[in-house]
């Protein structure tokens, strides 16, 4: 697929966010705004990992509670944003279930990465530390770009966007060297774009194959490595894909088929995988020249028959 570049500025980058972009939204801020008016409220809402038993429901809650408002603000962007990118091709009941998976299992990870570190210092700090906010969903968003558009350019940032998780990670850990609070974020971030990545490599189900993951060579774990790193990242990966999901990709001998959720892939089955990323590439081109042409005085009705078109 050719590189392409992402449409900049005009009126269309600021509109056409769906109704569940918009209904997160407002759940980010409400949750702001709860702990910002009952402090308290952190405690039940945020994960603690000392209290997440019996708090079990912090799990959950955790990654919708932002505690600044520079978390607040970067969240809702992101969301609406990237959402408006993701959710007409996913569709909005996959869009959820993405959402609310990556978000629980990562609270569950930065959970158990909590009591393994308070064993290994025996820093209470690590028990009691209150962890939040939607950075985690944010990298798995991320995952899921450089999934449907690896090779479209950022037109500001001059990268294509499949670089844009291994950035984002690089980021949080330059960050995390000069903050004192990187135990409540950089776990999160980490887990989040893993987590993604397995989501959308194992178990997101395609409508168009009735298969599930994505098991092409341009997705690997290994992809998200510069080209040198990859002989090394390669073994690796593959221990770990053995033993947290059981199956592993057979990419490197085309007489072999893929196995993948009990099923046996065929070897094109990388080249149908392609073809989806081309067909998700096509679909956000034809929005976001619907949206264009859309006029101002059109009716909300007439906006969503459009989307649903695309």
């Amino acid at each position: 697929m050719s590189s392409q570049q992402l449409p900049g500025g005009g009126m269309s980058n600021y509109s056409g966010y769906t109704k569940l972009c918009k209904g997160l939204a407002v759940v980010l801020a409400g949750g702001h705004i709860v702990v910002q008016i009952f402090p308290s409220a952190v405690s039940y809402l945020a994960l603690i990992p000392a209290k997440t038993i019996p708090f079990a429901w912090n799990l959950v809650t955790a990654g919708y509670v932002e505690q600044s408002i520079p978390g607040v603000f970067i969240s809702i962007i992101g969301l609406l944003f990237i959402g408006k990118l993701l959710e007409p091709i996913w569709g909005s009941r996959e869009f959820l279930k993405f959402i609310f998976v990556v978000n629980f299992l990562t609270s569950v990870c930065v959970f158990v990465t909590a009591i393994s570190l308070y064993y290994i210092t025996t820093q209470e700090i690590y028990l009691y530390m209150p962890i939040s906010g939607f950075q985690g969903v944010l990298s798995g968003f991320l995952v899921g770009i450089k999934q449907i558009i690896p090779d479209q350019e950022l037109s500001l940032l001059k990268i294509k966007a499949k670089w844009l998780p291994s950035i984002a990670l690089l980021l949080a850990v330059v960050v995390s060297f000069f903050t004192t609070d990187s135990a409540a974020h950089l776990p999160t971030v980490i887990f989040g774009t893993y987590i993604g990545w397995i989501y959308l490599r194992y178990w997101q189900r395609k409508s168009e194959t009735k298969l599930k993951g994505d098991p092409s060579d341009e997705f690997s774990f290994s992809s998200f490595f510069p080209e040198p790193l990859r002989p090394v990242i390669d073994p690796v990966a593959t221990i770990f894909e053995r033993l947290l999901c059981g199956r592993r990709s057979e990419s490197s001998d085309e007489s072999r088929g893929y196995t993948l959720g009990g099923s046996v892939l065929p070897s094109s089955d990388p080249i149908e995988a392609s073809r989806r990323r081309e067909r998700g590439a096509r679909a956000l081109e034809e929005r976001l020249a619907a949206e264009s042409l859309t006029a101002p005085g059109m009716s909300d009705e007439t906006k969503r028959d459009a989307a649903e078109n695309v």
